[in-house]
């Protein structure tokens, strides 16, 4: 059973991400080390005891959908009552509007937690953090004062709905269209897939925001409005009213996240008997500018699912370290107990759990970095530029690194239950099962390692991303400094790494300068795991410097000696990579 790592948790955001900084120089307000360690405490006992409990069955029996109406597994209903009445929807949400007004850090390290317990219960409050989100910065007050005080407390959920049959990736071939009506509002007609969350029986009203095109609106992605559609009408008063034009025609069956309701959502069809058809919509922000709106959702929603990445591989970790010291087999060298030994004192078995714990604590320090690098933009300043290139530029090697991080830990805790493994009772297989969708929703991570490359790297002239090599580089000095055998080989290595991402940082900006982007883009995805893999191994040892702890020490050493490693060839593929591609390319084209 997951037990929330509390303690990992705290210590990375304090000492490797910059909690303890931030709050020792005021820039989180009025927030305490006690207060952020109270908070910590009771999110890891409400997921180990409450959510956890539930995850499989949630697993087992699935969303299901009668009647266009979806019911969720027994017991998850009740179970969003407690969580909502915990406050924990509210975490981040602005005071006025009944929030806490807490950090991203604290929000995102909650989440870590929500989604190590059950990702498909996760996920759908993730989604209403980022709807507030939107709606708080691009809508009207009347909107605000009409759905933020509901959506921040929890009473109603959000959604998020881009994808169409055939616009997935690509939004410019949108269809949903809006037509403006005489009273200010707009009609709604069209089909969304894949929306989580679309419908189900937590609350009494779900606040879809959808994206359409209205008649005059210019081709493409310039010409995309964002429209707040209620699944119920709200009267003046505040109460609900008629029922609104849009309903849930049908369930994916999904390879993982099985209680997580994955809809098709039919909008203006006539499903409201009573009146003329069309879902009835308010325009957030501007028309013809509601990509820049679902934008601030879709960066919320980045995060947040690499931090998914992050907590199924935590999941995935606990339940194959406590396999590996239950399960006997064979003569382990140095064995001298009786019978069989504990296959977790087998070499290849340590190797797998302590890739799988430093993959996890490398993606952690990530996604704790970027909440830290929001914290520190959205309090303002004089700062607040640095700051928010900073958020930019970790955002997409946070989704992406730390989701194929959670494929590959869960992978790799299947391989250390062996056969039983393969077996649904003992879990391993659902965790990575669950783990599979994270690397494809909210963007996939080949579209992260493009918007890192081509938007994230020309930040401020192109001297951000060095001046974050630089800053992972003095920690690697302080390394070296150390004179800690405990270390090993660990700055050698490490100053390699960041060797290797400096060079391949300058070959693709010279790349791109010189209009060479089919060559930059074939770089991309490599690119982005060298990003990570530099990155996590100098917040390893930032981490080890900071514990003072021969357990760390360790951990970032086997981390640089045994799998950092990998920079090296990644640096080719980014380099010399994009020609043989090209040439083998070709045989994969239909005539």
């Amino acid at each position: 059973m997951y037990r929330a790592p509390v303690e990992e948790i705290s210590f990375t955001l304090k000492h490797v991400a910059g909690l303890k900084a931030a709050i020792e120089a005021g820039a989180l307000g009025d927030l305490s080390e006690d207060l952020a360690d109270a908070i910590l405490q009771e999110a890891g006992r409400f997921a180990s005891e409450e959510v956890a409990p539930l995850r499989e069955i949630g697993d087992r029996h699935g969303a299901v959908l009668k009647d266009a109406a979806v019911t969720t597994p027994p017991g998850w209903k009740q179970l969003y009552a407690r969580w909502i009445e915990g406050g924990w929807n509210a975490l981040q949400a602005p005071e006025e509007f009944g929030g806490q007004g807490l950090p991203a850090m604290l929000g995102v390290a909650a989440l870590e937690m929500w989604n190590s317990a059950s990702m498909a219960f996760g996920i759908g409050p993730t989604l209403t953090m980022g709807a507030v989100e939107a709606l708080d910065k691009h809508a009207s007050e009347e909107l605000k004062r009409t759905y933020l005080e509901k959506l921040v407390s929890g009473e109603w959920m959000g959604t998020m709905n881009l994808t169409e049959p055939q616009a997935g990736s690509d939004l410019a071939a949108l269809r949903t269209r809006a037509e403006r009506a005489a009273d200010g509002t707009y009609r709604i007609f069209g089909q969304k897939i894949f929306i989580t969350y679309g419908e189900h029986d937590f609350t009494d009203n779900i606040v879809h925001l959808v994206l359409a095109r209205l008649p005059d609106a210019p081709a493409g992605t310039r010409g995309i409005s964002l429209f707040l559609v209620p699944k119920f009408l709200v009267n003046e008063d505040g109460s609900l009213g008629a029922r609104n034009d849009a309903f849930c025609s049908g369930l994916e069956h999904k390879l993982g996240i099985h209680a997580s309701p994955t809809c098709t959502m039919i909008f203006g069809d006539g499903f409201a008997k009573d009146r003329e058809p069309g879902a009835i919509g308010w325009l957030i922000g501007e028309e013809n500018r509601g990509l820049a709106c679902m934008f601030t959702m879709m960066n919320n929603a980045r995060l947040a699912v690499g931090i998914q990445g992050v907590a199924v591989a935590e999941a995935a970790f606990q339940k194959a370290l406590a396999y590996a010291n239950e399960r006997r087999q064979g003569k382990a060298a140095g064995y001298d107990g009786e019978g069989m030994a504990p296959i977790v004192l087998h070499p290849d078995v340590q190797r797998n759990l302590l890739t799988m714990k430093a993959l996890t604590q490398a993606a952690r320090a990530i996604c704790y970095s970027c909440a830290h690098a929001t914290d520190r933009a959205r309090a303002g300043g004089d700062g607040a530029q640095f700051w928010q290139e900073r958020a930019n530029l970790l955002t997409p090697v946070a989704k992406a690194f730390s989701t194929d991080v959670g494929v590959d830990v869960a992978s790799l805790g299947v391989q250390v239950h062996g056969g039983m493994g393969f077996i649904e009772e003992t879990g391993a297989a659902a965790l990575l099962r669950d783990a599979r969708i994270a690397p494809i929703y909210e963007g996939t991570n080949g579209i992260q390692a493009i918007d890192l490359v081509t938007r994230k790297l020309p930040q401020g002239g192109g001297e951000h991303v060095h001046r974050y090599i630089n800053e992972l580089s003095e920690v690697v000095g302080r390394v070296r400094a150390s004179n800690l055998q405990g270390f090993g080989r660990t700055a050698n290595e490490l100053e390699a790494a960041l060797g290797h991402l400096s060079e391949a940082t300058r070959h693709l900006e010279k790349a791109m300068g010189e209009g060479r982007m089919d060559e930059a883009l074939a770089g991309a995805t490599p690119y982005l795991r060298l990003f990570g893999l530099a990155a996590g191994g100098a917040y390893l040892a930032q981490a080890a410097l900071a514990g003072g702890d021969g357990e760390r020490q360790a951990l970032c050493r086997f981390f640089a000696e045994n799998l950092v490693g990998e920079t090296r060839a990644l640096k080719e593929r980014v380099v010399d990579g994009a020609a043989s591609l090209a040439v083998a390319g070709e045989s994969l084209i239909s005539a």
